[in-house]
């Protein structure tokens, strides 16, 4: 028996009803054990201790907004924020253009498709730090391959890590080959597009570049709009390649200092730990505001639907 709707559009739940919640929230039982004891707890937490003086071996003292006060004052946050706005400015779209292009090579109709996937994919399956390790060796000016080459080329050798400016060029390089998890996406979303579409652009004379244009991008944006947050909410988070790829975590020069590693440092390395969470809160509240300010932006190019 459905649950009925009362006189003042009250739903009026059945005993069968409320049987019926009760084994649905035992099933998802698990889940919010785990969204409250891993999210929700671990977010009040880091909010209430970054209003305290907390090293994570004493008890916690109360010290108001100075932790905020601090943040905003210290020199080292504003390098790192920089570092991780200049990351996210290029690797953000350049990551977002070679998942599209990996995904239409992807989504050609030839008979060994399948293993072009494949192939277009592994890179994206190893990890960040295990990545991080074979560019430091690629790029060893030493013995590395990039160098044998530049120098077989008539070039001298040159030592990226060692650049502030190379290293962040280095870690934005080194992302894109990430690209094959938004490729997939990307592919599931091109799978959608009619091919009545394309035959009917076709019909009327419209080329290769203009019907991915006209048709293939428009229909593509609530894809765009996915990847492009998720894009940009890894680019805030950054933080293996500036730990592992110079000499020094977050070297040469603080050149690869990224937010996340800051906060790590002041958090692991310097025992501050509520100036640490005062740094994540403020981390989340740009992330916030970022995902709402491209929801606003998108809503004058994402189409989702085929207006006829």
């Amino acid at each position: 028996m459905a649950a009925s709707v009362g006189s003042r559009g009250r739903v009026k739940m059945t005993p069968r009803d409320w049987k019926d919640l009760r084994r649905g929230l035992l099933f998802i039982s698990p889940w919010i054990v785990g969204l409250l004891a891993f999210t929700v707890f671990p977010l009040i937490y880091s909010v209430i201790i970054s209003f305290t003086a907390y090293s994570g071996f004493t008890s916690p003292k109360w010290y108001g907004v100075q932790n905020y006060t601090r943040l905003f004052s210290d020199p080292i946050v504003g390098t790192s924020a920089m570092n991780t706005f200049w990351y996210a400015l290029f690797a953000v779209p350049i990551g977002l253009v070679i998942a599209l292009l990996l995904a239409v090579a992807m989504n050609r109709r030839v008979r060994e498709v399948s293993l072009y996937r494949t192939i277009l994919y592994l890179p994206s399956l190893i990890p960040a730090f295990a990545f991080s390790f074979i560019f430091v060796v690629l790029l060893n000016p030493g013995y590395g391959i990039v160098n044998k080459m530049i120098t077989g080329l008539g070039f001298s050798a040159r030592d990226y890590l060692s650049d502030p400016v190379g290293v962040k060029g280095v870690i934005i390089g080194m992302a894109q080959f990430a690209a094959g998890n938004a490729a997939l996406i990307f592919l599931a979303g091109l799978n959608n597009v009619p091919d009545t579409l394309y035959d009917a652009a076709k019909v009327d004379g419209a080329n290769a570049v203009t019907r991915f244009v006209r048709i293939t991008l428009p229909l593509l944006s609530p894809v765009i709009l996915f990847n492009a947050i998720n894009a940009v909410n890894g680019a805030l988070q950054v933080f293996t390649p500036g730990y592992i790829l110079p000499a020094t975590p977050g070297g040469p020069n603080n050149g690869s200092l990224f937010y996340m590693l800051n906060l790590y440092e002041n958090a692991f390395s310097y025992a501050q730990l509520g100036y640490a969470s005062a740094l994540a809160v403020v981390l989340f509240i740009v992330g916030i505001i970022l995902a709402l300010a491209i929801f606003r932006l998108s809503r004058r190019y994402v189409h989702y639907g085929i207006e006829v």
